[in-house]
C-alpha cells in the first residue's frame, strides 16, 4: 500500500476494524440465550467475552503495521481503539435492538429471576439479602424498553471499551528505531 493509498485519518481504519468487532460481539451475543438451553454455549460466550481485549490488541497491531509504518504512540493507539470499540457497539447496538425487540420478549430477564429464586431457596442469612438486592436490579432492568436497554449495552461496552483502550495502547505502542 502506497502512502497515498493510506488514510490520512484513524476513522476509516476504526471503522473497519470496528465492523469486525461488532460483527464478533453479535455472534458472541447469540450464544447468551442459546446458553440457557445448551450449557456448553454458555461457556462459549464467557471464552469469547475474555477474547475481546486480545481481538483489540490483534486490530491495534494490524493498524499499527498496516496503515502506521509500524510506528504507533500511545494517544494514537488509545484513540484508535476508543473509535474502534465505539463502532463496534454502535453496530452490535442494531443487533441487540432486533434481539431485544422482536426475540427475547422477556426469555433472558425471566431465565435469571427464576435461578436466582432457586439460589435464594436454598440459602438463608447475608446471601438471601444479597440475593434480594440482585433480583430488585433485574426487575429494574426488565422494566427497560428495548431501545433503553440497547442504549445501556451502547454506554456499557463504550465504557469497558475506553477503559480496555489504555492497556491496549500500552501493549500497541511502538516508536522506529532510530540508528
Amino acid at each position: 500500500m502506497s502512502i497515498e493509498d493510506k488514510p490520512k485519518t484513524l476513522q476509516q481504519p476504526a471503522m473497519h476494524f470496528g465492523t469486525f468487532m461488532g460483527l464478533f460481539w453479535i455472534i458472541k451475543f447469540t450464544f447468551l440465550p442459546l446458553g440457557f438451553r445448551i450449557p456448553l454455549l454458555q461457556l462459549f460466550f464467557i471464552l469469547m467475552t475474555c477474547f475481546v481485549p486480545i481481538l483489540g490488541y490483534i486490530y491495534v497491531r494490524k493498524y499499527r503495521d498496516k496503515y502506521c509504518d509500524g510506528e504507533l504512540s500511545f494517544m494514537r493507539g488509545f484513540t484508535f481503539t476508543i473509535s474502534m470499540y465505539f463502532f463496534a457497539a454502535l453496530l452490535s447496538a442494531v443487533g441487540h435492538y432486533i434481539y431485544f425487540q422482536f426475540i427475547d420478549q422477556g426469555f433472558i430477564m425471566s431465565t435469571y429471576m427464576g435461578q436466582l429464586e432457586e439460589i435464594k431457596s436454598s440459602i438463608t442469612g447475608e446471601l438471601e439479602l444479597s440475593i434480594d438486592q440482585l433480583i430488585e436490579s433485574l426487575e429494574t432492568i426488565s422494566s427497560l424498553s428495548p431501545l433503553q436497554l440497547t442504549m445501556q449495552l451502547i454506554s456499557q461496552n463504550i465504557f469497558y471499551g475506553t477503559l480496555m483502550a489504555i492497556p491496549t495502547a500500552l501493549l500497541a505502542m511502538k516508536r522506529k528505531k532510530q540508528f
